[in-house]
Formats: C-alpha cells, sequence, structure tokens
C-alpha cells in the first residue's frame, strides 16, 4: 500500500531534492489519467499532491515517488519498472 502520512523528512531528509523526469521539488502536480501503484492503491484523476522527491533501485527496477498531500507529512508511492511501465515510459500524460 501506498506507506504514509509520516512527518517531513521521513523518506527525503537523505535525498538530493533533485528532480524525476518533469516532476521539480517543490511543485504541485495533479493526477491527469487514472493509475494503479504497484501496491495497487488508486491514484484518481484529480489527486493534487507536493513531489517531494525520488529514488531509484535498479536491482530492484523500483521507483519511490515522495509526495505531500498538506506540505508537512509526507506519502511513498511505490512503482516498478515491469508492472507500471506504460504509467513511467508516459509519466507527463498521467502526472501533470
Amino acid at each position: 500500500m501506498t506507506t504514509g502520512p509520516m512527518a517531513r523528512g521521513h523518506w527525503t531528509r537523505g535525498l538530493p531534492g533533485e528532480p524525476y523526469r518533469h516532476l521539480q521539488p517543490g511543485v504541485r502536480y495533479r493526477v491527469l489519467e487514472a493509475f494503479e501503484d504497484f501496491d495497487g492503491d488508486a491514484h484518481a484523476v484529480g489527486e493534487s499532491w507536493i513531489f517531494m522527491g525520488s529514488n531509484y533501485l535498479p536491482y530492484h527496477g523500483g521507483l519511490s515517488l515522495f509526495i505531500s498531500l498538506d506540505g508537512t507529512q509526507e506519502w511513498h508511492i511505490r512503482m516498478q519498472d515491469e508492472v507500471q511501465a506504460p504509467i513511467l515510459e508516459a509519466l507527463e500524460r498521467f502526472i501533470g
């Protein structure tokens, strides 16, 4: 399941604060096309959150997106290359 909420910095404290593709840290984004993450959690059209950062584990093809709904707490959205490839390849279509 999408994990959270946790206190701000729980996952992002050690991250360099770099963008992931078109996602810039500190910018609010909206789900443009519904999708499911690796854990099967649905992200509906209109869902809105602030991108906090990301982490990628190449061995497992695992992408972690760290977001905040309110700017004070963080959530962890897990994605996986093989399972979510259609979403990750067209991320700009799903999140903008």
